[in-house]
């Protein structure tokens, strides 16, 4: 059985690649491919093909949302190592791509006049060769006309040259070469020509026969005589097999390559199947910074020098005015910060000296509220007993203040509200308990009442009331009174008949009958056989 531990050596070994593919991932360019604003279900998928092109150094899975900003992308990218965005942005007529450099721009425009998917261009090939090995390297990037004069042909070169990682030639390892990027500049049109390649490799200088024998596909040998006919003649292959080569796709390989019978220093046929996406993009303007930079250049605006300055004045004109506005409202956030902190000093010291004086002070002070010829025991001139006993000039109902005379307070003692009880009796039924003890009775506290004023049913208003309306009414109350002495089998005082009973509830329920026979069921009369 094999060694399950790793030996020291190869720790080390691992430890090592695991630094060097890390270097070289962090000095890789990486790019975020998204959209702004509503898109279609067709640009959609051109957004995920594109993303497929610039795999593996790029965020497949990418998560957009409506309620995402172009600053929020900014603010993930540095964390991340995000080097480019690719923007797409859709109008009612047109389809723009965006690309900008970060941290500092520049930003390119790009209108997408015709584009294809991938799955339009694969099915459109009789053989298409497109396998999940080619992904996991990243795509050879070829310009093609890109030498002329102008600056905004530089500015698109540079571009698209930073977009992908750089390749070594001496170091270059030829079996990582799987895909390549294919962007040439038409100077008539002004456009671009965008296009995504599947790179193979195959040996030349050999009969067909013979190649089909070394990728092991063995042809038809029932009409050859011999097998040495296979390797001198041609043997009938179809027509979507015989592939011309020539000078301008044969090379002789530096290195071996993958694939039955490419030898270093043989000469093999590179041959490259297109797979998608397809793009013509037309160069509309380039910025400065991220979109929000000077126009450097534009393809349907031009500007003479004199409009380009005073644009360049009002911009720095507005810039001047966004600092004034950032300083002053530094300054005054420092001011109101000194201001809190002297006002926290102050009350600091406020505090501190009012403590100093209540320490300090004379504890034996007279109370202010306790008069000379008042003591504290003494009931409160205030007392609701001896206000209504002056103002009506009667004594009050026992059940009327029945704690007033009990109760005591003092004058520096606040008075606390009691709660009414939800069940609370009357004079009348205040029996003292079997103990000796009297039940507690919650009564309702009379409010304080003003001048001249006396309670409703107390007897001096009573009678007052009566006198007036016999004074106003002298007729009226004789006939009341005669009314009310002919009611025959009714006292004065008395309640008339069919008056509700009032009392407690039980008292005048049904007794039942208790015993042995007590809940026996009785028997109809009148039925025969029974008693």
């Amino acid at each position: 059985m094999g060694r399950l531990n790793k030996t020291k050596n190869q720790k080390k070994e691992r430890a090592a690649a695991q630094h060097r593919s890390q270097e070289e991932y962090s000095t890789v360019p990486h790019s975020f491919v998204f959209h702004r604003g509503h898109i279609g279900k067709n640009l959609q998928q051109l957004i995920l093909d594109v993303r497929r092109v610039m795999e593996p150094y790029t965020a497949t899975n990418l998560k957009v949302r409506k309620k995402n900003t172009l600053k929020d992308f900014v603010a993930m990218a540095g964390p991340l190592g995000i080097t480019h965005f690719l923007v797409f942005t859709k109008t009612p007529t047109t389809v723009n791509l965006k690309l900008f450099r970060l941290p500092g721009g520049p930003s390119l425009t790009f209108r997408v006049t015709q584009y294809s998917l991938i799955k339009d261009v694969v099915s459109s090939l009789k053989r298409h060769r497109m396998h999940e090995q080619q992904f996991t390297h990243h795509p050879l990037l070829i310009l093609n006309n890109f030498g002329l004069q102008g600056m905004h042909i530089k500015v698109m070169a540079s571009m698209f040259q930073n977009m992908f990682p750089s390749i070594n030639v001496h170091r270059v390892n030829l079996n990582a070469i799987k895909r390549c990027v294919l962007i040439s500049y038409d100077p008539d049109s002004q456009t671009l020509e965008f296009r995504h390649y599947s790179l193979k490799v195959v040996p030349v200088g050999m009969s067909k026969g013979l190649k089909k024998f070394l990728q092991e596909k063995f042809p038809n040998m029932s009409r050859l005589q011999d097998i040495s006919e296979l390797l001198v003649k041609d043997v009938a292959l179809s027509e979507s097999e015989a592939e011309q080569d020539g000078s301008h796709n044969i090379t002789e390989l530096p290195q071996a390559y993958a694939g039955r019978g490419n030898m270093k220093s043989e000469q093999s046929a590179v041959r490259l199947t297109e797979i998608g996406p397809r793009m013509r993009l037309q160069l509309v303007k380039v910025e400065e910074g991220l979109g929000q930079g000077n126009v450097l250049y534009h393809s349907f605006i031009h500007k003479t020098e004199q409009e380009i300055q005073e644009a360049l004045a009002r911009k720095e004109e507005k810039l001047q005015l966004k600092a004034e506005r950032r300083q002053k409202q530094e300054a005054d956030v420092e001011r109101k910060k000194g201001q809190r902190a002297a006002h926290r000093k102050k009350s600091l010291e406020g505090i501190k000296k009012k403590k100093q004086q209540a320490e300090g002070g004379d504890s034996d002070a007279e109370d202010p509220g306790l008069q000379e010829d008042q003591n504290a025991d003494e009931p409160s001139e205030d007392d609701d007993t001896e206000y209504y006993r002056q103002e009506v000039g009667e004594e009050p109902d026992e059940d009327l203040f029945p704690q007033s005379a009990k109760r005591k307070r003092g004058h520096g003692q606040p008075m606390k509200p009691r709660k009414r009880g939800k069940y609370s009796r009357s004079g009348e039924d205040q029996n003292p308990a079997p103990g000796g003890t009297s039940p507690k009775v919650k009564h309702r506290k009379i409010p304080r009442p003003r001048q001249g004023w006396q309670p409703r049913n107390s007897p001096g208003l009573r009678k007052q009331q009566q006198q007036q309306q016999d004074a106003r009414q002298p007729g009226r109350a004789r006939n009341a009174k005669r009314k009310q002495a002919q009611r025959p089998g009714q006292q004065r005082g008395s309640k008339p008949q069919g008056a509700r009973r009032q009392g407690r509830p039980g008292l005048l329920r049904k007794q039942v009958p208790k015993g042995k026979g007590a809940f026996r069921k009785q028997r109809r009369p009148g039925r025969k056989g029974l008693a």
